[in-house]
């Protein structure tokens, strides 16, 4: 398959990529949270205890900032200048200050009735502020710090922002580490650059991340060049990848191979026929992974119900409608049409799937990768000796694992095994800075380090003559002992008065 690793490249960017239009993916951000959800006309979206519509999101810029209305209509909101008059009157020091509960003048019941009648949280905000007793004689870090807290509570704010590597890592670090086998955002990023990962090359990728390091590859290659992806059991995972919302372009030079079939790859034994004998679910598992918002967490499907809830007076034809729309596959049963057509699209998309899978046999068979990354909950060392075979001299290849001994495994058997130059064993470190106007300090919460493996493959006569260098370099320091004994010897028999 002569030039498949190279495409003919995407189209150009749409003038109106920069605007959010329906279908699209976004990242939905308030303060520190993230979720990501697709763009679809009446569709009901709970984020943060909160639900709303994103049909007026459609048309506007990415990074603009919403307000919740009645209703759950979303409305841009406008900048105001925040009034400086009230921080200007700060005190030196909070020591005088008893948090005794009496400094708040609105209660409950009053804050419940401001809401009832409609008054935006920004405004609900500025009454707490007045009505407290102690705010003038906090500093002016303290009341920066209480405006933070009331306006997280009371004010509905969204940010609509584009997908990306970065924002997407974080978002499954913060709500599913598991899924990502608690890989951080650096860690990634320096696996993508010890990988070699650009646009044009010809990479191999074993992930069981849920699809986010196959997503930063995509991202980072920008459509030019080819990934093939080995995934275990019946199809592969790419949840976090549909996140990302890559154009067709993209996905034209993305295959998958079985893991399973890697061995028979290697020893020439592999066959069309041997694809036929794989579960006919495997397509199915593929288009599950494909939808967004696929059981995200227990913790977000009770916040759901919990709003969901409270809003029990909607009619239920949103819920149902809600439902369908994550599906953009989903047809109505007259739409399906008879059970013959929908075994034959099946039988079709199978078919497909098998011509994908043979294409991507037949890459592999070339042994010219020009990179390899490994990041999976599966023992490191196996995946890693077997499918070294398939990349090119000199091409790099990086592991990462969430444990540090199969690593330590690992890198013994390569040093044991040879043929690779440049092998380091690292470890990333993350922490962050708390800055102030007029000082800066390290923030308590810190995260610990993560490891991972990196490495150059070399040729086969170049690993010949690397051990051949080594052997003589043995040698070398054999003779240079021998010689060194005799030395200490003839020093030890000569008289004392011959060294004068």
């Amino acid at each position: 398959m002569e030039g498949s690793g190279e495409l003919s490249g995407p189209q150009p960017p749409h003038p109106g990529d920069h605007r959010i239009r329906d279908g699209d993916f976004v990242v939905l951000k308030r303060e520190d949270v993230f979720k990501a959800v697709q763009v679809q006309r009446r569709k009901k979206v709970t984020f943060e205890k909160q639900w709303f519509y994103l049909d007026n999101v459609i048309g506007h810029s990415y990074g603009t900032t919403f307000e919740v209305t009645n209703g759950g209509s979303l409305q841009p909101k406008k900048k105001k200048e925040e009034p400086t008059s009230e921080t200007k009157e700060a005190g030196t020091d909070n020591r005088n200050i008893i948090d005794d509960g009496k400094s708040q003048k609105l209660t409950q019941d009053d804050i419940k009735a401001l809401k009832d009648k409609g008054i935006k949280g920004e405004e609900i905000v500025q009454q707490l502020i007045e009505n407290s007793t102690t705010f003038r004689d906090k500093t002016e870090f303290a009341q920066d710090k209480y405006i933070k807290k009331k306006k997280k509570k009371y004010e509905a704010i969204v940010t609509v922002v584009k997908p990306s590597t970065r924002i997407l890592s974080i978002m499954y670090y913060a709500r599913e580490p598991g899924k990502i086998n608690h890989m951080r955002y650096d860690t990634l990023a320096q696996m993508l650059t010890l990988g070699n990962v650009r646009a044009g090359n010809k990479m191999i990728v074993m992930e069981t991340c849920a699809g986010l390091v196959l997503g930063a590859m995509m991202e980072r290659m920008g459509g030019f060049g080819s990934i093939i992806q080995l995934y275990p059991g019946g199809g592969p995972v790419r949840a976090a990848t549909a996140c990302f919302g890559f154009p067709k372009s993209f996905l034209s030079g993305l295959y998958d191979f079985p893991l399973n079939k890697v061995d028979s790859l290697l020893n020439g034994t592999f066959s069309a026929e041997m694809l036929s004998s794989e579960p006919k679910d495997s397509a199915s598992v593929e288009e599950s992974n494909g939808t967004l918002e696929e059981k995200q967490t227990s913790e977000q499907e009770n916040e759901d119900s919990v709003a969901e809830a409270q809003e029990s007076h909607h009619p239920p034809e949103q819920e149902t409608m809600e439902i369908v729309s994550q599906d953009p596959e989903y047809k109505e049963p007259k739409e399906r049409g008879s059970k013959k057509d929908y075994i034959q699209e099946k039988q079709r998309r199978q078919e497909e799937q098998r011509k994908r899978h043979l294409e991507a046999a037949a890459l592999l068979s070339e042994r010219n990768s020009d990179g390899l990354i490994v990041a999976s909950r599966f023992h490191p060392t196996p995946l890693l000796l077997s499918l070294l075979d398939f990349v090119a001299p000199s091409r790099p290849f990086v592991v990462y694992c969430q444990y540090k001994e199969p690593l330590l495994e690992c890198y013994t058997k390569l040093r044991e095994r040879g043929g690779v130059i440049n092998l380091r064993l690292s470890e990333t470190w993350l922490r962050n800075y708390q800055t102030l106007w007029t000082e800066w300090g390290v923030e308590m919460r810190w995260a610990r380090g993560r490891r991972e493996i990196s490495s150059i493959q070399l040729a086969e006569k170049l690993h010949q003559s690397s051990d051949q260098f080594k052997t003589h370099q043995q040698e070398r320091k054999l003779e240079l002992g021998r010689s060194h004994k005799v030395v200490t010897q003839r020093h030890l028999k000569t008289p004392r008065h011959s060294l004068c």
